[in-house]
């Protein structure tokens, strides 16, 4: 029933998803009760999410809840081909994905996950809901909703209600503060540098590091490259976010400027052609680019190729790409998530908020059945800070309550100084 690369990877996989699951303690509570109360008990839930250690974690306690399960890849380059056969073969849970598949098998492997005929998409980037508002139009009125992973996606999603072209509500996962703020940041800020080192093996020290946007993705990962000794330049739309990146201690310039001086330049915008074909040609000699964004369309790779003069492979993900000029620029990852491509993408510890917070969104979607409107709808707040307490129970820590008289000071207005 599976897609996969390899049975006989699942003992490899198996050890991975065990290790990644003994750090998300989070779902791992939520696990335990999903195996006793069956929440999910009768559902189809289709998912297209990068097959990850960490995912694998997710698929195994929305099983637990009851739900029969389908899972494809939501990139070519992240899926790990050990942790689909190991969700195959020792979990049962069909799996659709193979490392580096092309692009008619990745639009296949989506098909394969609608042919159950899911009654909740989960998505990475909407790619599910897409297909599901295009070509599988005749299944919409058996889907409760879908929920969302990521910044992408949910903007996907409210362009969908803004044309009236969405027929399901949807969880925006991604709107969590338990998952942007955490995830986002400091999952993107270390897996990213991770790839861009398992690709180079460059010394990040002294290097001018651009970071193209500088949402919570572009936050993190300049944060990271700063620990690392690098020069940070910050490329900016936004005004208020690029005085922001000011405030915080880095140079903003203009993309226009900042690619003539960058030794390694990272896109993490969520936009396409932010780094154009005349953006290559004005880049110095040796430079590296890469993308942490979620589809291959921030960087025109494509138009880069065509203007090659010659290409090799060096290392894995790291190709050299030698202009007419013969000035050489380094490509990673083919332009796709770094972080996901070169890398293992978010250390478990931090994905752990992010799939509690798509468990309990798969998990409201049934409770709500019939009751919530089409749209984009937030993960409910008191679910958000629960997640968030109980983190830092898993972490040891505690924190302080208010009083009675805190609480109703706070709530009134007739005290003042």
């Amino acid at each position: 029933m599976s897609d996969i690369k390899d049975k006989n990877l699942a003992p490899k996989g198996k050890l991975k998803i065990e290790w990644a699951g003994s750090q998300m303690k989070v779902l791992n509570l939520i696990r335990e009760r999903f195996s006793k109360e069956k929440p999910l008990k009768g559902i189809t839930l289709g998912a297209c999410l990068h097959v990850t250690s960490e995912t694998a974690n997710l698929m195994i306690a929305l099983k637990e809840g009851g739900a029969n399960l389908a899972l494809c890849a939501s990139n070519p380059l992240s899926t790990q081909d050990e942790v689909a056969a190991s969700l195959s073969e020792d979990y049962g849970i069909p799996a659709f994905a193979i490392k580096g598949e092309d692009k008619d098998t990745y639009y296949k492997h989506l098909n394969a996950v609608m042919d159950f005929r899911p009654q909740i998409t989960m998505d990475d980037g909407a790619d599910l809901v897409t297909l599901l508002h295009t070509e599988r139009k005749d299944q919409l009125k058996d889907v409760l909703g879908s929920t969302e992973e990521t910044t992408t996606g949910v903007i996907r999603l409210r362009a969908m209600f803004k044309d009236g072209t969405l027929k399901i509500p949807a969880i925006a996962v991604n709107d969590s503060n338990t998952k942007h703020m955490f995830d986002n940041r400091y999952g993107t800020g270390q897996s990213t540098i991770d790839g861009i080192i398992r690709a180079t093996n460059v010394l990040l020290a002294g290097k001018k590091f651009v970071v193209v946007g500088y949402g919570w993705c572009g936050k993190g990962l300049a944060q990271r490259a700063r620990g690392m000794g690098s020069l940070v330049i910050v490329c900016e739309v936004d005004p208020l976010k690029g005085l922001e990146a000011v405030m915080d201690g880095f140079d903003v310039m203009p993309i226009s400027e900042a690619i003539k001086v960058a030794d390694i330049i990272c896109t993490a915008t969520g936009n396409k052609t932010v780094i154009s074909v005349e953006h290559f040609k004005r880049m110095k000699d040796g430079a590296i680019v890469a993308n942490t964004g979620h589809f291959n369309v921030e960087f025109d790779y494509e138009g880069l190729i065509k203007i090659a003069k010659s290409r090799r492979h060096m290392r894995d993900n790291l190709e050299e790409v030698t202009l007419e000029d013969n000035k050489k620029l380094f490509v990673l990852g083919e332009g796709r998530l770094i972080n996901l491509a070169s890398a293992e993408g978010h250390p478990p510890d931090v994905m752990d908020m992010s799939f509690a917070n798509q468990a309990l969104g798969a998990e409201y979607l049934v409770q709500n059945r019939g009751k919530l409107e089409v749209g984009v709808h937030r993960v409910p707040t008191e679910l958000d800070d629960m997640i968030a307490q109980l983190k830092l129970e898993s972490l040891g820590l505690k924190i302080d309550s208010l009083t009675e008289e805190q609480k109703k000071y706070l709530a009134s207005w007739h005290e003042g100084t």
